[in-house]
């Protein structure tokens, strides 16, 4: 009996966004391991952090798949790209590859809906959520980084900078959740 309720191009989608999830863990753990490098211990476990996330986006991603009965494959994931040169340019690039994982997303969700694969369409919406967070926790980083001078940030600043980002929480404060009450 057929259980498979996924076509073949939305388990291709969804497989690719397993792999670019797992990528998205080797980006922040080789970024992790520069700021480490550099003396940012706070960075560094920030950006730990946000790798075991994107590994557990891609183990969602993975399960979800089996669930519909498709098959999850497991391919080769790139490398990561080249060092940042700053802290600025860490977060730059940090910011760029979430914004492009969104984009990614909007693909997954758009062919679902084309498709009227609506478990599917569901179940991307976490990942909007989480995107929209990601996206703006790595804009309030550069804007905080943006006020310190940016590239020309002191070692004071960026010593402040990486003793906050040991104790910041995960996820960002996104505008949905705003009130009159609680601005």
């Amino acid at each position: 009996m057929k259980t498979n309720r996924l076509s073949d191009t939305l388990t291709q989608a969804l497989n690719a966004q397993m792999t670019k999830e797992a990528h998205a863990s080797q980006i922040y753990l080789s970024y992790a391991t520069w700021a480490d490098s550099e003396g940012f211990g706070g960075i560094s476990n920030f950006l730990f952090r946000h790798a075991a996330e994107e590994r557990n986006h891609m183990m969602k991603i993975l399960e979800f798949i089996l669930k519909r009965g498709a098959r999850a494959k497991v391919t080769e994931i790139p490398a990561p790209p080249a060092d940042p040169t700053s802290v600025n340019n860490c977060f730059e690039k940090v910011f760029e590859h979430e914004v492009d994982n969104t984009k990614a997303i909007y693909s997954i969700l758009k062919l679902a809906s084309e498709e009227e694969d609506w478990v599917t369409w569901n179940f991307m919406q976490w990942f909007v959520s989480e995107q929209e967070e990601e996206e703006t926790l790595a804009m309030e980083l550069l804007d905080k980084i943006k006020i310190c001078g940016g590239e020309n940030a002191s070692h004071t600043v960026l010593y402040e900078l990486d003793r906050d980002l040991e104790k910041t929480p995960d996820d960002a404060r996104l505008a949905q959740d705003v009130t009159t009450d609680n601005p």
